[in-house]
């Protein structure tokens, strides 16, 4: 139930944050920083389990190791992007988090471009 775990560390780093903004709002960010940060390492605890299930999946179907790790670059990209926008929001600075998340977004498109050629190339190939 690692689920619930996290539930209670996020939910008290928030109470924690709405305590202490009333009194010192510096510390409420940080706190908040210190939180997303602590959930970030122990989400991190979960990529040993996602690499080794790509492992058996590469075992089981004849795909490039290329895709695999380009799909597991994807995923980084967007966990990353999506933790460094929502700090920015709560620090108040909502146009660097949408820069952010645009910046995620077409970093992700360019990294598949490659397999999306790969993929035109066997449809053409099929259709010649």
């Amino acid at each position: 139930m690692d689920v619930i775990r996290f539930v209670l560390i996020g939910a008290a780093g928030i109470l924690l944050c709405i305590i202490l903004k009333e009194v010192r709002p510096e510390y409420a960010l940080y706190v908040s920083m210190a939180t997303g940060i602590c959930l970030l390492l122990g989400a991190s605890g979960k990529l040993s389990y996602l690499m080794e299930m790509m492992q058996r999946i590469r075992g089981y179907l004849p795909v490039d190791a290329t895709y695999l790790n380009t799909l597991l670059k994807m995923i980084g990209i967007t966990y990353v992007g999506q933790f460094g926008a929502g700090l920015c929001k709560d620090a108040g600075y909502s146009s660097i988090a949408g820069q952010i998340e645009l910046f995620s977004k077409l970093s992700i498109l360019a990294l598949s471009m490659p397999i999306l050629l790969a993929l035109l190339d066997t449809v053409c190939g099929f259709l010649a």
